[in-house]
């Protein structure tokens, strides 16, 4: 009797089926999550160039206007989004003429605090399933591995000896199933690790924009209550 892996495949119980089924749907998880992110930086990350290219000049001489028009052409960035909404709150804080406790540069600050604690969530976004499945899928490879020693144990009872054909079809299941656990685990751990790397270069990359925004706001001076600030004419 050969143990091919269409073999082994046909002759693992139902338990090492539901093991294996279980750990390939976690793979295909990871492997979705990862490809997902990537795609989703790569674009966000295109998107903040053609914004922070397009943009410059308008924020430089303060048309906030032009720059929170400009922001909205480009979704799929984080800094676009960031800017937008920093100066879109700007602009509504300028123009209001009464219960102003701090300063509009002030409450523009908080706000893009407020606003960077999103754009983590949504950069991480993802990432508890890569941590879960390279945490978790090691353990399901171990309970594979105890159904496929208990199988061979089964298979020394039913025999009543302990040869090798007895015990051979569990031995087999457990070492497949700590194999594919294994084989899960480690690419998902290090898409985990590659990712975390990449958004937090994304998320420094967004707290020097968001410090350099407030800088420019509080450089323009604070308005009088009710004033509107005109755009430059170049």
């Amino acid at each position: 009797m050969t143990f091919g892996l269409s073999e082994m495949l046909r002759t693992m119980g139902l338990p090492a089926k539901i093991v294996g089924s279980f750990l390939l749907v976690m793979g295909l998880a990871s492997l979705t999550a990862f490809i997902e992110r990537m795609i989703a930086l790569r674009r966000s990350r295109a998107a903040s160039r053609r914004f922070a290219a397009d943009a410059a000049d308008a924020l430089k001489d303060g048309a906030v206007e032009t720059v929170v028009a400009e922001a909205a052409k480009h979704p799929r960035g984080h800094l676009p989004r960031l800017v937008g909404s920093g100066l879109s709150f700007y602009a509504q804080a300028r123009n209001a003429s009464e219960g102003r406790g701090l300063s509009v540069a002030e409450q523009t600050r908080r706000h893009v605090e407020r606003y960077l604690e999103e754009l983590g969530a949504d950069l991480r976004r993802g990432l508890a399933v890569l941590a879960s499945v390279g945490s978790v899928a090691p353990f399901v490879g171990l309970l594979g591995t105890v159904v496929g020693i208990i199988s061979a144990f089964q298979g020394i009872a039913s025999s009543g000896s302990g040869g090798l054909s007895s015990v051979a079809a569990g031995i087999s299941e457990a070492l497949v199933e700590t194999a594919l656990g294994l084989a899960v685990a480690i690419p998902a751990v290090l898409a985990f690790n590659y990712l975390s790397n990449a958004i937090a270069a994304d998320e420094r990359a967004l707290a020097a924009a968001a410090g350099e925004l407030i800088d420019t706001i509080e450089a323009w001076g604070e308005p009088e209550p009710g004033e509107v600030r005109r755009e430059r004419v170049a």
